[in-house]
């Protein structure tokens, strides 16, 4: 099983861009498929983007749609979550999440349960 360590949270103000980093360990890591999750404090953890085995199957938030970009590195067993125009709203512990399940939808992999492993959460906050 994989561990996963997110990087790269921050203090930034609206408008400003932070790129996170989740690391994964393990030779398998390549076969998850990835995603980012956020909680901001007294609200659920809810879906923000994922990233299929191969790279090519996405799907975002609509309220990030745009704004940020998810990419892989299976060479390096790292995804990036790139996130551009930052909002006050963006403000929550992001948390990196790996799933082995293969789905050739996107739906499945927008929630919670789907995920088999998380990482610690990485706090970002964006000041208006």
């Amino acid at each position: 099983q994989v561990q996963l360590v997110e990087a790269g949270g921050g203090l930034v103000q609206t408008g400003d861009s932070l790129r996170l980093s989740c690391a994964a360990s393990g030779r398998t890591a390549s076969s998850y498929a990835m995603g980012w999750f956020r909680q901001a404090p007294g609200k659920e953890r809810e879906f923000v983007t994922f990233i299929g085995q191969d790279g090519r199957n996405k799907d975002y938030a609509d309220s990030v749609k745009g704004r940020f970009t998810i990419s892989r590195d299976n060479v390096k067993n790292t995804v990036y979550l790139q996130m551009n125009s930052l909002k006050p709203e963006d403000t929550g512990v992001y948390y990196c999440a790996a799933a082995r399940v293969y789905y050739s939808g996107t739906a499945f992999y927008t929630l919670v349960h789907t995920y088999d492993v998380w990482g610690q959460g990485t706090q970002v906050t964006v000041s208006s």
